[in-house]
């Protein structure tokens, strides 16, 4: 069921482990597997959208099964390079819901989408809860990314909203495939910061403990 006009019914589906794109957000992808070529191609000539996903580790190695949540993501910048490759840059609009991949004669996958449930992400960016605790969740994000060697544009950060900030740091930062997926189907960017908060608590409390303690935090 499509809640937008916008946003078609089917997509191609572009799987890739630890990699997740949001509603708003912008996603640069270096596009070099003849199957992929091929989708970007089909998707330029149509309607510009593909639905970034996440492979599970279970089902055929060559095949194997796909998250339930997805983006549908339209294509807002494409060049090509002197070998062959595509460089794109994806521009998320909503999550959907993965039913069904019916059989097409292309190389790459194709999916059913659902928009139902994410109605929010194409009403655009949410305001910031006034009551967030923006110091000290920029204090956390400025020890985290010290951890994870990770470089910032801090005099950006501090006059952007939580929400671009959120959205941003959940794409980029290390953290494995299931913690990413979890941030992706956060219901609402505060539920998302939170998450995000708890992650990077966990794995400075792990980098503390030392890497014999456990897997809080999942970093990559």
């Amino acid at each position: 069921m499509t809640v937008h006009p916008a946003l078609p019914d089917t997509l191609p589906l572009f799987p890739i482990r630890g990699c997740i794109l949001l509603p708003g957000e912008a996603l640069p992808l270096n596009v070099f597997e003849p199957r992929y070529l091929n989708m970007v191609d089909d998707a330029m000539s149509g309607n510009g959208f593909i639905g970034m996903i996440q492979p599970r580790e279970t089902g055929p190695r060559d095949h194997p099964d796909l998250e339930r949540v997805g983006t549908a993501g339209r294509i807002a910048k494409h060049s090509e390079t002197t070998d062959g490759r595509y460089l794109i840059v994806l521009v998320g609009v909503s999550r959907f819901t993965l039913t069904a991949q019916p059989h097409m004669k292309t190389p790459y996958r194709v999916g059913r989408a659902d928009y139902t449930g994410f109605e929010r992400d194409i009403d655009g960016p949410e305001a910031d809860d006034p009551g967030a605790d923006r110091a000290g969740f920029l204090a956390l994000l400025k020890r985290f990314f010290q951890h994870a060697g990770i470089d910032a544009d801090w005099a950006s950060m501090d006059h952007a909203p939580l929400s671009a900030i959120t959205g941003k740091v959940a794409m980029a930062a290390p953290f494995d495939a299931a913690c990413k997926q979890a941030l992706l189907q956060a219901s609402r960017p505060c539920v998302r910061r939170e998450l995000l908060a708890t992650l990077m608590e966990g794995a400075l409390e792990h980098a503390l403990r030392g890497p014999s303690s456990g897997p809080a935090g999942r970093l990559h």
